[in-house]
């Protein structure tokens, strides 16, 4: 009997390494995600110092991979640069409209004037959208190599 439970451990212990990679590339895509948003946040704010950062519903292991590259503000109305990866309507109550707003839904770019571009994944491909006005509004203006992202909607 023992020995029958020595082996169905062993096996399980096995057979568990094989389900680790999941966790591997969710992080590896947050981290792939953080540093596209680092540059565009870099771009976008002609800033100094650190870059706040404010992403509501944070999760752990998104706070841990977001704070190497930014300073993680708790609420936006201290941030300098506002991402929202969730659904989340309080956004249009935050009071600081010298931000930078950000979302990771391209309805939600159209839809609602306060962002001014999107990052979101399209058959496992990570697009890029900015709003031509919207950058005008808020003097953002980005090297030629990001004016292929720059869409003109009238």
């Amino acid at each position: 009997m023992k020995i029958l439970l020595l082996i169905l451990s062993l096996t399980s212990l096995l057979m568990s390494q094989q389900y680790t990679f999941l966790v591997n590339k969710y992080n590896k895509a947050i981290e792939l995600e953080a540093k596209i948003i680092s540059t565009i946040a870099h771009l976008s704010i002609n800033k100094k110092e650190d870059i706040k950062l404010y992403i509501p519903e944070i999760s752990s292991v998104e706070s841990e991979i977001y704070s190497k590259l930014f300073v993680l503000s708790k609420s936006c109305e201290d941030a300098d640069f506002v991402y929202i990866k969730k659904d989340f309507d309080e956004i249009t109550k935050c009071k600081n409209r010298k931000a930078i707003f950000f979302t990771n839904n391209y309805k939600k770019l159209l839809n609602n004037n306060i962002f001014i571009g999107a990052f979101f994944w399209s058959k496992s491909r990570p697009n890029i959208v900015f709003i031509k006005n919207r950058l005008m509004t808020k003097h953002i203006l980005l090297p030629n190599t990001y004016q292929k992202f720059i869409e003109d909607f009238n």
